[in-house]
């Protein structure tokens, strides 16, 4: 497929696949944390709250198959195992860090909201 034939509009484009991973929470979450430069798991794990080992791992690995992050495994004992963002993962920064902005910026907004919609709905 050329870059042309990308169309996440068409059903059965890879292109959904990538949209999907980009717009997970974890994967915003970590490529974000990982911004400051390679982290260990438990670090990563630390700092997104809430994510499961279990999670994260997935993440992770789903990340470095789509060429975002590394995984640099130490020979040293114990074994030390760090994750870093690829030009490609830095390349995300950019538009991770205005939707984080954007979802931190409106928050107020979508909780008028939903305050709005219950009381309609209690009134309902």
């Amino acid at each position: 497929m050329s870059h042309m034939e990308w169309d996440p509009y068409v059903a059965d484009c890879p292109s959904r696949r990538l949209l999907d991973r980009i717009g997970d929470r974890w994967t915003v979450l970590i490529v974000v944390a990982l911004d400051p430069g390679p982290q260990r798991f438990g670090a990563l794990a630390s700092r997104v709250g809430g994510i499961s080992q279990k999670m994260l791992t997935q993440t992770l690995r789903s990340l470095e198959r789509d060429g975002f992050v590394t995984r640099t495994a130490y020979p040293e004992i114990p074994p030390r195992v760090e994750y870093a963002l690829t030009p490609l993962g830095r390349s995300l920064l950019k538009p991770l860090r205005a939707l984080e902005e954007w979802a931190v910026a409106n928050m107020p907004a979508v909780v008028q909201s939903h305050d709005v919609f219950a009381a309609s709905a209690r009134q309902g």
